[in-house]
């Protein structure tokens, strides 16, 4: 089981420079995702203007620079454009056992990219987070479906070394309180500690409900954060940029928040 929690505090730096490299870009010290991938990017702690200036050559003028959790602060010239406090949660060393005597939740499928066209439609329902065309890439997702609908999923985003983040945890309105939740919870946590690895993820403040839930399954509070994410600078203004403008959807429900309703759902 990994020891070093130090790579949580740079979480999206230590993805893009490690497991993710196959879908990041870079310039310079600075880094982000490949389009459609994910928005975020990281600079150093100690960004110079040089470092920033990388990022916005990478981003463009005038789009989104989302910092995630980074406590790096851009020059004047960048606009802020949301912060959201978070909180950090820590998975147990153990992960719980998962429904079922083989050890697997009948329920429980794996996604793939036939899939990807109904998460994105799941997602704009439940508005879990950012959740974008190629999101899938990042890691396993799993899903419940009623019939033929996918009505949950969950799945894997953050890949700093030994750790995996989970991410996209939302049930469809008309399917919550059946224990969806905590259900693909659990199995992703199982897949995850199968690799030798161990779970985090990451929560709006204000969501009280999906931290009880996470709590219930044993997380435990590792750190409070702040997301941001800031415009990169323009010659003149123009109309939002549909990353930003999905990003600050994903945030009105609270940034990878399991779902409104966790604790009825758990």
């Amino acid at each position: 089981m990994p020891s070093d929690e130090t790579v949580l505090d740079d979480p999206v730096g230590h993805s893009l420079r490690g497991h993710h490299a196959r879908l990041a870009r870079g310039l310079g010290r600075t880094t982000t995702y490949l389009p459609g991938v994910a928005t975020f990017a990281a600079v150093p702690a100690d960004a110079t203007d040089a470092d920033w200036a990388g990022l916005a050559g990478l981003l463009g003028p005038g789009e989104l620079a989302d910092l995630f959790s980074s406590t790096a602060t851009p020059p004047a010239d960048w606009e802020q454009v949301f912060a959201l406090p978070g909180v950090q949660l820590v998975a147990p060393l153990v992960a719980p056992p998962v429904a079922g005597d083989d050890g697997a939740d009948p329920r429980v499928v794996r996604l793939g990219p036939a899939d990807v066209e109904e998460m994105l439609a799941l997602a704009r329902l439940t508005r879990p987070g950012p959740f974008w065309p190629r999101t899938i890439e990042l890691g396993t997702y799993l899903g419940i479906r009623d019939g033929a609908d996918l009505v949950a999923m969950a799945g894997e985003r953050l890949r700093p070394p030994g750790w995996t983040e989970i991410s996209a945890v939302c049930t469809a309105p008309g399917a919550r309180g059946r224990g969806y939740a905590a259900t693909l919870v659990t199995a992703v946590l199982a897949g995850i500690a199968a690799r030798g690895e161990r779970a985090f993820l990451h929560v709006a403040s204000s969501n009280t409900g999906a931290i009880a839930l996470y709590e219930r399954l044993g997380f435990t509070l590792r750190r409070e954060v702040a997301f941001r994410g800031y415009l990169t600078p323009s010659v003149e203004s123009g109309p939002e940029s549909g990353l930003e403008s999905g990003l600050e959807s994903g945030l009105e429900s609270g940034l990878e928040s399991g779902e409104p309703g966790g604790p009825a759902d758990a």
